[in-house]
């Protein structure tokens, strides 16, 4: 995977703010890749920003992460749906208008991407 993708999914996630979500599909859409391509790189790299604020679709996220996301997410005032596996993505979700600007800025080092 080419490291400049890998750099903006992860500082497109660190905008995400605090109290907020997105999708992978959301950064996807951001980054100009696949939802899935999103969550290998979070899955290879994102242990250093806020992987938690990243959910599937539905807002939800694999059973392995909820313990350390409950406590996280009780910290930034994110409430759980009562299926305990993630949030109401619709009520959390971060504005993904600033989210874009944010994130421009935040890449404006990085140059054009490589369109493959």
């Amino acid at each position: 995977m080419e490291d400049v993708v890998v750099e903006r999914v992860l500082r497109a996630v660190e905008q995400v703010p605090r109290g907020t979500v997105v999708s992978y599909g959301d950064l996807a859409a951001l980054v100009g890749i696949g939802p899935r391509q999103v969550g290998s790189i979070m899955r290879l790299y994102g242990s250093n920003v806020t992987w938690w604020r990243v959910t599937n679709a539905s807002g939800d996220l694999p059973v392995g992460l909820l313990d350390e996301v409950r406590e996280r997410w009780a910290r930034e005032g994110i409430l759980l749906k009562p299926n305990g596996r993630g949030c109401r993505i619709a009520e959390y979700r971060a504005d993904l208008e600033v989210l874009g600007r944010d994130y421009e800025r935040a890449v404006a080092d990085l140059g054009t991407p490589d369109p493959g």
